[in-house]
């Protein structure tokens, strides 16, 4: 390069320059600012429709401080008020109602209470349905409000009614298939107590003896074979004023003579005599037998009570 390329391309660069520099403008424009403030816009539009929403959800549910609707959550646990619907399954300890109403537990079929152990095994349940109540558990118990007395208790070995009373209305009375043990039984004022089997037999049986008493009316004893009254070791006492033994028969006394006549007449005929007995009853109650004549000899036998 010569000294005069030099010096001029040197002016050149010192010489100051009169063109206008050029800015590049710093954001967004155009088409991008036009969706970027429409997507403004919509979130907006969005949060107040959705704050919207939750105000009016709140209003319809009645959300308070206290819990939602019906629901409330005090300091004892959760209080339900009016009628509740339940879709999934509901685990709690204890459920009360108010003291001015009562508990209602509602199915369209039936309502099922279970009860299981610390494994989940099924230990007892309570099915309350449209035809039956059925209760499965080892024991069953009705308990009275005042007291806790048991009334009604059921098991696999035994039934026990622990009320003073027990009373049947039923038209049929009540059957027993087996034997039943009992310290009393009583029938209603004015009403007759009847013990019936119709196709077998009827058997009291007491260690201290069976006592039947009518204080008002009377007392039968009707069966269709024999009536036997037996005293192993004591004695069988008869006390009323007037004792009737009905339908006996009544047997022919036969004198020696008229039995020697016959005898002579009809040779062949070796039939034995018999002999026919009274039977007399002293002043101190005791029976015995008299051999009958042709009158009554329980007057004239009074020798017979002092022996005996």
């Amino acid at each position: 390069m010569t000294r005069e390329q030099y010096i001029l391309a040197t002016q050149q660069n010192s010489l100051p320059r009169t063109e206008h520099p050029q800015f590049y403008p710093v954001g967004i424009y155009g088409w991008r600012k036009r969706c970027l403030y429409f997507f403004v816009l919509l979130l907006l539009v969005t949060m107040i429709v959705n704050l919207a929403m939750t105000i009016w959800i709140l209003k319809v549910m009645n959300f308070t401080v206290d819990g939602m609707g019906n629901l409330r959550v005090t300091k004892k646990g959760i209080r339900l008020e009016g009628i509740s619907e339940f879709l999934l399954p509901l685990y709690v300890k204890e459920i009360h109602s108010r003291k001015d109403s009562p508990l209602v537990l509602q199915s369209d079929r039936n309502v099922t209470v279970n009860a299981r152990n610390h494994m989940g095994q099924l230990t007892g349940q309570l099915t309350v349905g449209a035809d039956a109540v059925e209760a499965q558990c080892k024991r069953f118990e009705v308990r009275a409000s005042e007291g806790g007395k048991v009334l009604f208790s059921a098991d696999e070995d035994e039934i026990v009614i622990g009320a003073d009373r027990l009373k049947v209305t039923g038209t049929e009375g009540a059957v027993f298939g087996h034997s039943v043990e009992t310290p009393h039984i009583r029938a209603e004022p004015s009403q007759d107590l009847k013990l019936e089997s119709p196709t077998r037999s009827l058997v009291m049986e007491a260690p201290r003896g069976v006592q039947v008493n009518a204080a008002a009316g009377d007392l039968k004893a009707t069966c269709r074979k024999e009536l036997h009254l037996q005293s192993t070791e004591g004695e069988i006492f008869l006390n009323a004023d007037t004792i009737r033994l009905g339908n006996l028969p009544v047997g022919s006394f036969s004198s020696s003579s008229s039995s020697s006549s016959s005898s002579s007449s009809s040779p062949s005929s070796s039939a034995p005599r018999q002999t026919i007995y009274e039977l007399c009853v002293c002043p101190n109650g005791k029976l015995y037998l008299s051999p009958a004549g042709a009158g009554s000899t329980c007057q004239s036998s009074s020798n017979i009570c002092l022996w005996s």
